[in-house]
């Protein structure tokens, strides 16, 4: 396991979560290989209860704080234990579409 996608877990462990899952989809754009930059995460926590997707999203990015410098892209995928139970599974990633502004010419 990546030295960021470490950081990233320990950070989000104040969240409480019940449920994490963190993957790094660098491989999945166009990236140098084993870059670190593009993460998804599914993220079921008691602390999200009651919350929309805005202030869901905002604790976690409270909660990486300077980490977030380190990364390019963060999917998010926050969860109560009763949506979580009820879904089971997050949204699959789509495909990246190629190409950064480096490529351009």
């Amino acid at each position: 396991m990546g030295s960021t996608l470490v950081a990233l877990e320990q950070a989000m462990q104040s969240l409480a979560p019940e449920h994490l899952e963190l993957t790094n989809e660098s491989h999945m754009h166009s990236v140098p290989p084993g870059s670190e930059s593009h993460f998804k995460a599914v993220i079921v926590s008691a602390e999200f209860e009651g919350l929309n997707a805005v202030k869901r999203h905002q604790m976690v990015y409270r909660s990486l704080g300077d980490l977030m410098q380190r990364i390019h892209a963060l999917a998010l995928h926050t969860y109560s234990p009763g949506e979580w139970a009820a879904r089971q599974q997050a949204p699959a990633s789509p495909n990246c579409m190629g190409g950064s502004k480096a490529d351009k010419g």
